[in-house]
């Protein structure tokens, strides 16, 4: 069911407090619009839901067309991601913006790494690592404000995890991108790449499963973002499982693993600033943003706290509004309130995305 004039009242997920305002054309009004439709008189409501690391343009073996793509976006709207940071695809996806059933997207192009050192056919590959800058360039083009970097991976030579760049080129490049308005991030695992990556000033961490606290602290003062993706660090064992040409990995990757829950705790208690990710379109279906949520409130930030994480905060982060005039028309209504009862997010009354219900 769609409908271009909609009505919502109810209380406002976070404060309890009554709110009330209209849709129309796919967009928010808190100037009533004649003739709309009441969503709701009394449901618990909040923005959609944001996924921050999110790739509807991959899957295993690769070939996503962009009508599978579209699929993947309609599954993450169904449990209620109605903004999604792609963080990296080898598919363009800009062909779904002109879907208003489809989420809202940032994007960051496609990732940045080097020949052997990512999944193969997933992103760029520099011969020379002098071409870093260049190639965020690029990528700062293609995006929707990010540029999306490989800051380590399996180093064959050695048998374990590696970073990928130098420190100095990793300066320029992510100088570059600032200078056209982009932010950066990085996929990293392991701790020895965060160093550098961190020191040359980075906006953001995707993993991060090698923190330590000195790097922790760094990342509070400077207000850099973390990405967990809890749920797909559940499948380092299995990842481990597949390496036993690289025991030294192995070994390595199941530590990650075990060490995660304080790792991330010790990230909450130092106020860094974390965001809810699923990473949809490997390892993990798409889907499954409130199992995110989940279990960031199970690490120490509380429902509350994970409620946010995957959305005003997020929303703020990424420069995207939270229901105020003008803003899409991403709502969510739910049955009860979410931060007294967080399975109240897998059963929505109402999604509504870019003005559609859902």
């Amino acid at each position: 069911m769609t409908a271009a004039k909609l009505h919502f009242r109810g209380f406002a997920v976070g404060t309890g407090e009554p709110i009330e305002f209209w849709a129309a054309d796919g967009m928010i009004s808190h100037d009533p619009v004649p003739e709309a439709v009441t969503v709701t008189e009394g449901g618990w409501i909040m923005p959609g839901l944001v996924d921050a690391h999110n790739h509807v343009g991959i899957a295993p073996g690769l070939g996503v067309t962009i009508e599978q793509a579209r699929a993947f976006a309609y599954a993450d709207v169904r449990a209620g991601a109605t903004l999604i940071r792609e963080v990296g695809s080898p598919l363009d996806t800009h062909p779904l913006d002109a879907d208003t059933r489809c989420p809202q997207f940032i994007r960051a192009g496609k990732h940045i790494a080097r020949p052997k050192r990512y999944l193969r056919d997933y992103g760029v590959d520099l011969d020379d690592v002098a071409d870093l800058p260049a190639e965020v360039a690029r990528q700062a083009g293609a995006g929707d404000g990010w540029v999306k970097l490989v800051g380590d991976w399996i180093d064959r030579d050695t048998g374990d995890l590696a970073p990928l760049w130098p420190e100095d080129v990793l300066r320029e490049a992510i100088s570059v991108a600032h200078e056209r308005g982009a932010k950066v991030t990085a996929h990293v695992f392991g701790t020895e790449a965060l160093y550098g990556l961190i020191g040359a000033g980075i906006d953001c961490i995707e993993h991060g499963t090698g923190l330590n606290d000195e790097l922790i602290a760094v990342m509070a003062q400077q207000r850099i973002g973390l990405v967990p993706t809890m749920i797909q660090v559940e499948n380092f064992p299995s990842i481990a499982d597949g390496a036993d040409r690289f025991p030294a990995y192995q070994r390595h990757m199941r530590k990650l693993y075990a060490d995660a829950p304080d790792t991330f705790a010790n990230a909450v208690a130092a106020g860094v600033d974390i965001y809810a990710g699923t990473d949809a379109g490997g390892f993990v279906e798409h889907g499954r943003i409130v199992d995110e949520v989940v279990a960031l409130a199970d690490i120490g930030l509380g429902a509350r706290a994970a409620i946010d994480a995957a959305c005003g905060s997020a929303r703020r982060w990424l420069g995207v509004g939270e229901l105020d005039d003008g803003d899409r028309a991403d709502v969510l209504v739910l049955p009860r309130d979410p931060i007294e009862d967080l399975t109240a997010l897998r059963a929505p009354e109402t999604i509504v995305c870019g003005g559609n219900i859902i």
